[in-house]
């Protein structure tokens, strides 16, 4: 096994052992963040992170909350997606489709 293999398992165990309510605090520390900076678009966030607020409603779904896609996305906007994507979102350019495309090739696989 690569050192860097070695390296991202041994950060997965570490995460792993990070107990519920601390995870959770910063989670929702993460959302409120980011309901606070509506400047930073899902597009720039998927440009340079390879994950958007969008990505976050899908995760808590994924993880078993009971809500429908668009429940999950109001809770992480903090409101109706439509609201949100008419208030602060503007439409994307090339580059930064470019860009989102570029750094999904880097994520890791099922995320």
């Amino acid at each position: 096994m690569a050192k860097d293999d070695c390296d991202i398992m041994n950060q997965s165990d570490r995460m792993n052992a990070l107990d519920d309510a601390t995870a959770a605090a910063a989670f929702r520390r993460l959302v409120r963040h980011l309901q606070h900076r509506t400047d930073a678009e899902n597009i720039e966030l998927m440009g340079l992170a390879g994950f958007c607020r969008n990505c976050l409603a899908d995760w808590i779904r994924d993880a078993g909350y009971e809500g429908d896609k668009a429940d999950a996305r109001a809770l992480i906007h903090g409101m109706p997606f439509g609201e949100w994507k008419d208030k602060y979102q503007s439409e994307a350019t090339p580059e930064q489709l470019a860009r989102m495309d570029e750094s999904m090739k880097k994520n890791a696989p099922g995320h």
